[in-house]
């Protein structure tokens, strides 16, 4: 199991829901690699609305009907897993923005796992 503590690094990669990898979600790669990495965890978040580089704005208002939405897959572990998980990113992320934050851990505690009969 991996242990949290003090010091660590958040890592942010913000793309779009449409973009995929090999006919497969781009977040869903990210967080499978992440996974298959050993990093302690990753998240997915959808987000209503939003623009990035190319200035167009996505929207899940009724109206506009965006089906393009954000995306932002976060990823809490240490600094040498998070940097070692980088070189995936540059082979996955065409399009997006990849941000790197310095966090304090305060608790992190999975479940515990159930024992087989």
């Amino acid at each position: 199991m991996t242990r949290l503590n003090g010091s660590s690094l958040r890592l942010t990669i913000f793309v779009g829901e449409n973009d995929t990898w090999h006919h497969r979600p781009l977040f869903t790669e990210i967080v499978h690699r992440a996974h298959k990495a050993g990093l302690a965890g990753a998240s997915v978040f959808k987000g209503i609305e939003g623009f990035g580089a190319s200035s167009l704005i996505h929207t899940a208002r009724l109206l506009s009907l965006s089906e393009d939405l954000p995306v932002a897959i976060v990823i809490v572990d240490t600094e040498e897993r998070v940097r070692a998980f980088l070189p995936q990113l540059d082979e996955l992320v065409g399009e997006g923005l990849v941000i790197l934050d310095e966090v304090e851990v305060i608790r992190y505690v999975g479940r515990k796992k159930k024992e087989k009969a």
